[in-house]
C-alpha cells in the first residue's frame, strides 16, 4: 500500500500510471481478476480488501483519475481508498450467486512503517496521535475476521469497521460510478487478462 512520497510531486510508474492509484487500487483489481476463476472453482471463498475511512474525504474525479491536475499525496491516497470501496461493491454485484463474497474494511490507524514518508502537517498529526495508534495485531483484527469468521461467511458487499458493517460515504453507493471505475480499471490493466509472466493457470489454489 502507498500513502504518499517524501515530497509532494506526482510520480508515475513504468506504465505511465500515477503510483498511488496504481498500487492501492489497480494492483488489487488486477490480482483479484487474475484469481477469480480459481476462487469461483473453490467456492465458498472470500475476497477482503483493506480500504480506509479516508475514502470519506473526497469524491472520485473521473476526468482526473491519474491526478495530472492539482496533485496532493493525501488527496491521491483518499481517492484510491474510495476506489477500493467502489471496487468491492461492484465486485460483490458481479459475484452474486457464485459463492464468492467480497467485503472491505477500515482497519483503524495502525502503527506500522506505512506512514514513514509522511511530511508536514500529516507527519505532525501522526506524531500527536501516536498513543492512540493500534499495534499491527489489533489493526489486522477486522481483516482476519472477514477472512475466516463463520458468521461472516455469507456477508458480501459491505464496508466494515471494528468487525461491524457500517455505512460508507454516500458517494460510494453510486452504482454507475462503480461500474465506470471497473471499466476504466479493466482497460488500464488489459481487461484483467493474465500476463504471460504470471503463471496463474499453473497454480492450484483449492484446498
Amino acid at each position: 500500500m502507498r500513502v504518499c512520497s517524501r515530497d509532494s510531486e506526482r510520480q508515475v510508474n513504468e506504465d505511465g500510471l500515477e503510483v498511488t492509484f496504481a498500487v492501492n487500487h489497480l494492483a488489487p483489481f488486477l490480482l483479484t481478476n487474475l484469481l477469480l476463476d480459481r476462487l469461483k472453482a473453490c467456492a465458498p471463498a472470500r475476497i477482503v480488501t483493506v480500504a480506509s475511512s479516508a475514502h470519506r474525504r473526497t469524491p472520485l474525479d473521473f476526468d482526473n483519475l491519474q491526478h495530472e491536475r492539482d496533485y496532493s499525496p493525501w488527496g491521491a491516497y483518499c481517492r484510491s481508498k474510495l476506489a477500493n470501496v467502489y471496487f468491492t461493491y461492484e465486485l460483490a454485484r458481479r459475484l452474486e450467486g457464485t459463492g464468492v463474497t467480497a467485503n472491505c474494511l477500515h482497519p483503524g490507524l495502525v502503527s506500522t512503517h506505512l506512514f514513514r514518508d509522511l511530511t508536514g502537517w500529516l507527519r505532525a498529526a501522526l506524531w500527536l496521535a501516536g498513543p492512540m495508534l493500534l499495534n499491527p495485531d489489533r489493526g489486522a483484527d477486522t481483516t482476519v475476521y472477514l477472512a475466516g469468521a463463520p458468521e461472516a461467511a455469507d456477508v458480501t458487499g459491505q464496508y466494515f469497521e471494528k468487525r461491524k458493517p457500517v455505512r460508507s460515504s454516500p458517494v460510494s453507493y453510486e452504482t454507475d460510478a462503480a461500474r465506470r471505475l471497473w471499466e476504466v480499471s479493466a482497460a488500464l490493466t488489459v481487461s484483467g487478462e493474465p500476463s504471460p509472466s504470471l503463471p496463474v493457470k499453473n497454480i492450484n489454489y483449492c484446498k
